[in-house]
C-alpha cells in the first residue's frame, strides 16, 4: 500500500470530516421530517340510503267547546237564586238560575182570575140554553129565543178559550224566570250575583255552558303545507280524502301530548287572500273534561315521507344560520358541503331536503376536528334509525265510550 505524502495529508483529513458531515446532516433532516409528517386518522364515515320517515309540523291553536252556549234571562227580574258554580259540570235541563219578576207573577195571577170569570160565564150559557130548551119544545118561547142563548154560549166558549191560551202565554213566560242547560258541559263566569236585576237586553249573559264532550281545535296552515297534507289522502272529494287522513296529535300548553288523538273533520274549501293560509278544524274526544274551551295548545300534524335522507345531528355543525357536512371525496379528501334540512322530529336526526344524494358519504363524529380538503381514513359507521312519532291509538279506542 501506498503512503500518501505528508503535504496531501491534511487536505485530504479536512475533505473527510466534510463530507462525513454533510451525510449526518441529510440523515437528521430526514429523520426530523418524517417524525414531523401526522399521521392519517380514521373517522366514522356513513354511506347514505333512502328510508322512510315521520315528520311533524307544530300549529298554533285556541280550543272550543262543540256548543258554547249563552244563558241569557228572556223575561226582566232580580236573580233570586244561583244553582251552580264556575267550572261545575252540569247536566242538560239542570236548573242553573231562578229569577223573581213579579211582573210575569202578575199578568199569570191576572190571567188565571180571566180564565175563572170566563168558565163561570160558560156555565151561566149552558143553564139558560138549558131552562130554554124545554119551553121551546112546548110552545112557550119562541126558537129564537133559543138560538139567541146558544149562540151566547158559543161566544162564552170562545171567550173561555182565549182566556185559557192568554194564561198558557203568561205562565210560559213565567217558566222563563226559571233558567235550565240547554245542553250537558261546564259552567263559564258568572258576572252576575244574587239581587242583580238582568234582561234580556243587558250586554253579558249570566253565563256559558260549554259543551265538551267533544273539543274542537282550530288552526290554520299555509298553502304549501295544506298540499303536501292533503296529498297523503287519495279519495276524490274533500270529505272522502280528510277520512283517510292520519291522526293528529294535540300538544297542550304545558308541552305534554293529549293522550288520545283527534281527527281532521273540516277544512275550508278556500284559501285566504289575506293570509294566504286555509283553515283546518280538528275533533279530539273529551269524555274525562280534561280539554277546556278557551284553552291554547298546537295541532301536531304527521307527514310521511317515503324516501327520505336521515343525518345525524352530530354529522352537522352550523354557521351563520346555515348546517353543513363533510362528504368524503375521491381519494379520501373530505368537503365542506353546505345541506338544506326538514324541521326537527326526534332532536337525533335532520331530514336532508337538499346537497346530498343518496350514496353520498359523509363523516358522522369528530367534524369539530376537520378542515375541508383533510384526507382521512374511511370507517364504516350505523345508519341511523327511522324518525317515527308515537304510535296513535285509533279513535274508536281512544274514545273511552
Amino acid at each position: 500500500m501506498k503512503q500518501v505524502p505528508a503535504r496531501w495529508a491534511a487536505p485530504l483529513l479536512s475533505l473527510l470530516v466534510a463530507v462525513s458531515a454533510c451525510g449526518s446532516k441529510k440523515e437528521t433532516a430526514a429523520g426530523a421530517s418524517a417524525q414531523q409528517a401526522p399521521p392519517v386518522q380514521d373517522y366514522s364515515v356513513l354511506t347514505l340510503r333512502p328510508q322512510t320517515a315521520q315528520l311533524h309540523a307544530d300549529y298554533p291553536t285556541v280550543l272550543q267547546g262543540q256548543a258554547n252556549v249563552e244563558i241569557r234571562p228572556k223575561v226582566e227580574g232580580f236573580i233570586d237564586e244561583v244553582l251552580v258554580d264556575e267550572g261545575a259540570r252540569v247536566r242538560k235541563g239542570q236548573l242553573l238560575f231562578r229569577l223573581n219578576s213579579d211582573e210575569a207573577d202578575q199578568q199569570v195571577h191576572s190571567a188565571q182570575a180571566a180564565v175563572l170569570s170566563a168558565q163561570a160565564d160558560v156555565t151561566s150559557a149552558q143553564l139558560d140554553v138549558q131552562k130554554t130548551a124545554p119551553l121551546v119544545e112546548q110552545k112557550i118561547l119562541s126558537r129564537y129565543t133559543l138560538q139567541a142563548y146558544q149562540a151566547t154560549l158559543q161566544a162564552k166558549r170562545a171567550a173561555l178559550a182565549q182566556s185559557q191560551a192568554a194564561l198558557a202565554g203568561y205562565q210560559k213566560t213565567q217558566s222563563y224566570t226559571h233558567l235550565t242547560s240547554p245542553v250537558e258541559g261546564v259552567i263559564g263566569t258568572l258576572p252576575y250575583k244574587l239581587g242583580s236585576l238582568v234582561s234580556s237586553t243587558r250586554a253579558d249573559p249570566l253565563t256559558t255552558v260549554s259543551s265538551i264532550g267533544t273539543v274542537r281545535a282550530y288552526f290554520s296552515i299555509n298553502e304549501k303545507d295544506a298540499l303536501a297534507f292533503g296529498a297523503q289522502g287519495q279519495a276524490a272529494s274533500l270529505a272522502a280524502r280528510l277520512k283517510t287522513l292520519p291522526n293528529v296529535q294535540l300538544v297542550l300548553a304545558n308541552g305534554q301530548v293529549y293522550d288520545r288523538p283527534g281527527r281532521i273533520k273540516a277544512a275550508s274549501g278556500l284559501i285566504s287572500t289575506t293570509t294566504g293560509s286555509v283553515s283546518v278544524r280538528a275533533d279530539f274526544p273529551n269524555p274525562n273534561g280534561l280539554l277546556r274551551s278557551g284553552s291554547t295548545g298546537l295541532v301536531r300534524l304527521p307527514q310521511n315521507l317515503a324516501s327520505a335522507l336521515l343525518v345525524p345531528q352530530s354529522a352537522t355543525y352550523e354557521l351563520q344560520g346555515k348546517h353543513f357536512v363533510y362528504v368524503v371525496g375521491a381519494g379520501g379528501k373530505v368537503v365542506n358541503t353546505e345541506i338544506q334540512v326538514l324541521p326537527l322530529t326526534d332532536g337525533v336526526n335532520y331530514v336532508v331536503s337538499q346537497g346530498l344524494k343518496a350514496g353520498d358519504q359523509l363523516v358522522t363524529e369528530g367534524v369539530s376536528t376537520l378542515a375541508d380538503g383533510q384526507l382521512i381514513k374511511p370507517r364504516a359507521a350505523t345508519p341511523p334509525a327511522a324518525v317515527q312519532l308515537p304510535a296513535a291509538t285509533p279513535p274508536a279506542a281512544a274514545s273511552g265510550r
